[in-house]
């Protein structure tokens, strides 16, 4: 197995609704804050080669939306999902599963595009199969007046309607090596991927810790359904994390790709932050 950092390129969110309770005066230091009280974050995603498969785990905002929804985003940045890939030596194409961590906008945006006369939407992958779960999939397609505004139909139900669609059951790995672990505070049941090969685990945070100044057990963040939730879940995957030595992949972090914990006398902390590409053999 190989997995490769690919980048789409920054957004900017507001940084109280990223933080949640903690205050201005401390997260403004781990994440300054421009005049209109919006940071800087990535939409970093994940691409595994196995055997015959290449599977790209979450894809981005996407490229669909109107220049209204977009303006409240400040989208900037020169890399794109297109352009990570050819960095490889892939395209789009080449995909042979999208596994999406959860529904939110600005994780599975670019699993489509317009088609060539704007009549409807067509897979960004057309020969992959894309893998949520069932639990998810009615939580999104359903949605809740809290969680309504990021799960955007036109990201969703074509996926459904193209054929393309497979469900991963609580029980069940994608393949050898390529794991799953749910969590439910944030949204109901975001997978997170965990990676192992050879002696080294990397997991896929997503939006549990979006990024390393998320480790700290209230650095919860306001769009959590369910943040009490969260920070229990936190506690529990934190530990595993320092016990395990896993190599945490950070989707949002601006700055750091990874980064490794110790246990401290205040509970998880960071400990090294490090490239995704400096793991020997990946």
């Amino acid at each position: 197995m190989r997995i490769h950092s690919i980048d789409t390129g920054y957004f900017k969110l507001d940084g109280g609704a990223m933080f949640g309770v903690v205050p201005k005066s401390i997260w403004n230091k781990l994440n300054p804050a421009d005049e209109n009280n919006m940071c800087t974050w990535a939409m970093r995603c994940l691409l595994v080669e196995h055997e015959n498969r290449l599977v790209l785990i979450d894809n981005g905002i996407g490229n669909k939306q109107d220049d209204k929804f977009f303006s409240h985003y400040y989208l900037h940045g020169e890399d794109t999902l297109s352009k990570s890939l050819k960095k490889l030596g892939y395209h789009e194409n080449d995909i042979t599963d999208v596994f999406l961590t959860h529904l939110h906008f600005d994780h599975c945006g670019g699993s489509l595009k317009w088609n060539s006369d704007r009549s409807g939407f067509d897979l960004c992958f057309p020969n992959a199969t894309y893998w949520s779960n069932e639990k998810h999939w009615q939580w999104a397609t359903v949605p809740n007046p809290r969680e309504k505004a990021s799960f955007l139909k036109e990201n969703i139900l074509p996926i459904q309607e193209s054929g393309h669609l497979k469900f991963v059951s609580e029980s069940d790995n994608l393949f050898p090596g390529f794991g799953v672990y749910y969590v439910y505070g944030h949204t109901d049941a975001m997978m997170l991927p965990v990676l192992k090969t050879g002696t080294s685990t990397v997991v896929f945070c997503a939006d549990l810790l979006p990024s390393a100044a998320h480790v700290p057990l209230p650095y919860v963040m306001a769009y959590d359904t369910r943040p009490l939730l969260t920070m229990e879940e936190k506690g529990v995957f934190l530990k595993k994390a320092t016990e395990e030595n896993w190599s945490l992949f950070f989707e949002h972090d601006p700055k750091h790709e990874c980064a490794q914990l110790e246990w401290t006398e205040k509970g998880a902390r960071v400990k090294e932050t490090f490239s995704l590409s400096s793991l020997v053999g990946y």
